[in-house]
């Protein structure tokens, strides 16, 4: 397919990835792509997804697991669910349900929520980055106060300017990719929605701990830090790939933050190499676990939402001053 083609193929997607497409492909009316998102909510996955709401204001009676899930024995490292509350809400907010849609649930989840770690109160968060970093940027969407959430990861932010999840458990000093990037992108999102910038200069040392590693690799040996870098999934979840580190700061850079910087070339460069002679990019590992349902296609086909996160980045990566090919 030509790429008009492409676009032509994107724009008959689910409504949570065409008011994208509409945006930040073919530079649609602001009014034309917000009417778009606001059948999200009624229309598609996210009318599917909030369906699945429980009464309490939860997804699956749990917070990061369902309810019961340890209680049947099933140990930390099997087959991760997906279906409840935090995973929930971070699908609903990055398709662009807004937040009215949800009513009360904010409060319903004060009173009804914690967290299965130590018993927490769901909004305060609790220890692990990742789940920290959902939780702030779902927390500002839906308008709570998660200020104080704010202030835990500079304070846990690493000597090498990242984070990492098994930093709190004293199993690592160094950073990972993966907890840096959701760090990242949780603390964009706060900043989005509360206009609070306090979060600038720690989001900027995590941004530098990815660019000097020319967001792929080892800093100590220099090779390709691990093979999730160039596999591309969606929904990612929790995992790192070149595509999804490029597309949030493609991302920032909406909201005043860097443009597009020559140390991205290799990743950038893994993005052009991952498409197909189709014209799309095709959904490489989609992460087992349970599901309320399928969000993209099986392995091996063209991915509506892999092609639009690859193609938005290009275009951006290609009206700067650092082409591929220069």
């Amino acid at each position: 397919m030509r790429e008009d083609e492409v676009i032509g193929w994107l724009l008959g997607s689910d409504p949570a990835v065409r008011w994208q497409v509409e945006r930040d492909l073919v530079d649609a009316p602001r009014e034309r792509w917000e009417a778009t998102r606001a059948r999200v909510s009624h229309e598609g996955m996210g009318a599917r997804l909030l369906a699945h709401q429980d009464a309490d204001g939860q997804w699956a009676g749990g917070a990061h697991f369902p309810r019961g899930w340890f209680e049947t024995g099933r140990p930390r490292e099997a087959e991760q669910p997906w279906t409840a509350t935090s995973w929930s809400l971070k699908d609903l907010r990055e398709w662009g349900v807004g937040a009215p849609a949800l009513d009360d649930t904010a409060a319903r989840l004060a009173e009804s929520c914690r967290w299965e770690y130590d018993d927490l109160p769901f909004w305060g968060g609790e220890v692990d980055v990742c789940i920290n970093a959902f939780t702030l940027g779902s927390g500002a969407w839906l308008g709570v106060d998660v200020s104080a959430l704010a202030r835990w990861f500079p304070e846990h932010q690493l000597a090498d300017g990242g984070w990492n999840c098994e930093a709190e458990e004293g199993d690592s000093v160094r950073s990972s990719f993966h907890s840096t990037l959701n760090a990242l992108r949780g603390m964009l999102a706060y900043e989005r929605e509360t206009g609070d910038r306090m979060l600038r200069a720690s989001r900027a040392r995590g941004e530098e701990y990815l660019l000097a590693r020319k967001l792929a690799y080892r800093a100590s040996t220099g090779e390709l830090v691990g093979d999730f870098v160039t596999t591309f999934a969606y929904p990612e979840r929790h995992r790192y790939s070149a595509l999804t580190a490029l597309d949030y700061f493609r991302d920032a850079a909406r909201s005043g933050g860097r443009g597009p910087d020559p140390r991205m070339a290799d990743a950038v460069e893994m993005v052009r190499a991952a498409r197909h002679p189709d014209g799309t990019w095709h959904q490489e590992a989609v992460l087992p676990g349970r599901t309320w349902f399928p969000i993209d296609v099986p392995e091996g086909e063209p991915s509506p939402w892999l092609t639009l996160m690859a193609l938005r980045v290009l275009r951006w990566w290609s009206a700067a001053r650092f082409p591929v090919d220069s």
